[in-house]
């Protein structure tokens, strides 16, 4: 994909050099929007104005919507009001909201000004629910049909509508606006005459989301049922909006992005990598190292406090990364694999007994294997390669016994932290890498000086 846009932009390029317009013209309308609006962000701003005007109507709102919102900034504060008008009432509903959230408070004004008054009407209708829930993601543009239509009557309507639809494979049966069932168009095509009754052939085991729904939830809907889109209802059974899979694919990219960027100790960002600026990761940075930072404060309460044993087994001391290290990599190993699986709905809070008898059960063979590997690298590598007489028998088994305790303790954290983090509400990527592995380190660092002290004082 990389390859045919470094092409594109190639062939854009040298079409402007040489204002050939209508052959630049002709090779945009062959080329998908979001290509277009790839190759679009790789070219001088003063151009991407010029190369809009030449796309047909339709394909420019396609195009304008793939934009990022910088791009889309800078477009609006070029066009007209006529042009303007023209990409804003091509757009769909939901396309027109996210652009309304992300644009400055002056260019809204522009925006809605020029939306025609059904469009206002429904981007205020998304832009009243809340963030991140279903309704805030959700498009009011689908088909809706009544059961007492026919087949016949139901085909002209999405003649006659469908044309301003984003979906119209699916449509959906209300009656007093509330929704009843679905009919798809293949069932429409392939009933036994244009009379048939759409009460006849729809379909009433409906699953549909409320509008307050995580918009996660939705899309794990959606893919759980493989459904091209989803019906939104409100608390009253009314059918007000759907999503489709689109925007599903949408989310679960930028909630996986968050939750990956929360795993590793960030901030979530809106921005791309190459369109944050040194300053903006900064920001996104510095705060969790700091508190990371600070938090290490005990680890080196831990040691302090331990400095007479150290004193008298300095050897003790080059084994200290070796168990934090273990300890926090165990750790993280059990939070992903359990922060993923409650991100898919696999798992709930109830579960939690099962997750930690499997936890300890794995940790179990874990601990065995690495405290076994443990012991022959102490006593080959380090006693006998490397000549270090201080080790003996007890150090090593002390080394060991505090690698299989630690890798037990930690997967333990590790699956019950992001557990009991859902359940009281924060969100589960936060207890993952850094808090978990911090966690960990401190509880590793007790439990090697409590053996050592044991086995060895």
């Amino acid at each position: 994909m990389a390859a045919h846009n470094v092409t594109f932009e190639k062939t854009i390029r040298v079409l402007l050099d040489e204002k050939k317009y209508q052959t630049l013209k002709d090779v945009l309308v062959t080329i998908e929007p979001a290509d277009i609006a790839s190759v679009f962000e790789e070219l001088e701003e003063d151009r991407m104005p010029l190369l809009f005007r030449l796309l047909p109507k339709d394909t420019a709102a396609e195009t304008f919507a793939e934009l990022d919102p910088e791009w889309q900034e800078l477009l609006i504060r070029g066009f007209s009001d006529t042009e303007l008008r023209e990409v804003v009432n091509e757009l769909y509903v939901d396309d027109a909201a996210d652009l309304v959230e992300e644009m400055p408070a002056n260019v809204v004004e522009r925006i809605l000004a020029q939306a025609d008054p059904q469009m206002r009407r429904e981007i205020n209708e998304i832009l009243q629910y809340p963030e991140n829930s279903a309704g805030s993601v959700m498009t009011t543009e689908y088909v809706s049909l009544r059961p007492t239509m026919t087949v016949g009557e139901a085909i002209r309507r999405i003649r006659r509508t469908g044309i301003d639809k984003e979906t119209i494979y699916t449509c959906y049966v209300t009656k007093e606006q509330r929704l009843i069932a679905t009919v798809s168009v293949k069932d429409l095509l392939l009933a036994r005459d244009d009379d048939t009754k759409i009460a006849d052939i729809m379909d009433e085991h409906v699953i549909s989301v409320s509008t307050l729904a995580d918009r996660e939830e939705v899309a794990q809907t959606l893919a759980r049922y493989d459904f091209m889109a989803v019906p939104v209802v409100d608390t009253d059974g009314r059918l007000v909006g759907i999503i489709t899979f689109d925007d599903a694919m949408d989310i679960m990219v930028e909630e996986t992005t968050e939750d990956i960027e929360k795993m590793a100790g960030m901030l979530p960002s809106e921005k791309t990598y190459l369109r944050s600026s040194t300053f903006d990761l900064f920001l996104h940075r510095i705060p969790w190292l700091s508190l990371l930072m600070i938090s290490a404060t005990f680890t080196g309460m831990i040691i302090s406090g331990f400095e007479n044993a150290l004193a008298a087994q300095v050897v003790l001391t080059s084994f200290i990364p070796m168990l934090m290290d273990t300890g926090g990599n165990s750790g993280s190993q059990a939070s992903v694999t359990v922060i993923r699986a409650l991100s898919l709905g696999e798992l709930e809070f109830s579960d939690l007994p099962k997750v930690i008898w499997k936890e300890i059960r794995t940790a179990v063979l874990c601990g065995v294997a690495l405290a076994s590997l443990c012991f022959l690298k102490i006593m080959l590598i380090d006693r006998m390669l490397l000549g270090n007489t201080e080790i003996t028998m007890y150090t090593a088994f002390a080394v060991c016994l505090t690698m299989a305790v630690t890798v037990l303790i930690s997967k333990l954290v590790g699956c019950t932290l992001p557990m009991v983090a859902k359940k009281i509400g924060f969100d589960p990527a936060v207890m993952a890498g850094p808090i978990i592995t911090t966690i960990v380190d401190a509880l590793s660092l007790l439990i090697y000086f409590w053996i050592a002290s044991a086995l060895l004082f």
